[in-house]
């Protein structure tokens, strides 16, 4: 298949790219200034036979040139892996609207410009899968991750809407739900941009460093929870028939996503009892016979 994947320099993303192309995919990874900071990444993608596309997903212009240029330079466009993300950490009143802004223009708006860059044409067509990695602090809230919960718990309610409004378009919607594992995510969050509110918490202002530094102590002492994991529940997702998927792919070996698998499930159960109630269950089964849209 022909997949585009944003995120490609870094994190998940190179894992996931490594493993797609052993598994015989053609793939496009976006890259931010591929020719400047992120050129040795992009070097090194081209080395695996990757097409390197500079997108800037906070950018609708350089989305929709990444978008095309992914498109032509493939032959049309398969699946799309909504892999770039930011994390966030510290006491959430610390945060400004400015910094959720930030944050939300990379997690959220940025997934919603891909979507709608791609959308055309897997309409059209009547197929695609569109595949977000969210998280499984997506689905329940840990202190010091405020901002970043916000986002994901907005892409699995985007995910949601997707996957009932593009069901009969032959277009498939998956969520991939990680849990923490040692990437460069830890090395790369945002913290809030003023701790002028730290007096106000005494000895709690605190919390955020020491939490932070035990769960990397934590991950350090739990070699099992390997990022590959990740990139293996992708590559099988992706392998999957067409309605044959399942929406929601928890991954975590430290005790997360045991706990959060029932919750999903139940979720599955409530979903499909008020579909059926309103009448519209066939929204939640993927229309694999023929095209809806010319």
């Amino acid at each position: 298949m022909n997949i585009l994947i944003t995120g490609a320099n870094s994190g998940f993303g190179t894992l996931i790219i490594a493993d797609l192309v052993k598994a015989g995919h053609r793939v496009a990874g976006s890259v931010r200034d591929p020719e400047g900071r992120n050129a040795e990444a992009a070097a090194a993608l081209r080395n695996l036979g990757v097409e390197v596309v500079e997108i800037d997903v906070t950018d609708d212009a350089s989305v929709e040139a990444g978008v095309a240029k992914a498109d032509k330079t493939l032959g049309g466009i398969d699946v799309l892996i909504n892999n770039a993300g930011v994390g966030a950490h510290g006491l959430q009143e610390n945060f400004s609207a400015e910094d959720f802004r930030r944050l939300f223009d990379i997690n959220v708006f940025g997934v919603q410009r891909m979507i709608r860059a791609v959308l055309p044409q897997m309409r059209s067509r009547g197929s695609g899968l569109i595949l977000n990695v969210s998280s499984l602090l997506g689905r329940v809230v840990l202190p010091f991750y405020g901002p970043y919960n916000a986002t994901k718990w907005a892409v699995e309610a985007l995910s949601e809407n997707y996957r009932v409004e593009l069901s009969q378009f032959g277009v498939d919607v998956a969520v991939i739900e990680p849990g923490g594992f040692p990437t460069t995510f830890f090395g790369n969050l945002i913290y809030p941009s003023s701790a002028d509110r730290d007096p106000g918490y005494g000895e709690m202002a605190a919390a955020p460093k020491a939490a932070l530094e035990g769960f990397e102590g934590f991950l350090a002492a739990n070699p099992q929870q390997t990022p590959q994991l990740v990139a293996d529940a992708v590559v099988d997702v992706i392998g999957k028939a067409p309605g044959a998927r399942p929406f929601r792919t928890e991954v975590d070996r430290v005790g997360m996503g045991d706990a959060i698998r029932p919750y999903n499930d139940q979720l599955d159960q409530v979903t499909r009892g008020l579909f059926a109630n309103f009448g519209i269950a066939d929204m939640l089964e993927l229309n694999t016979s023929k095209p809806e849209a010319a």
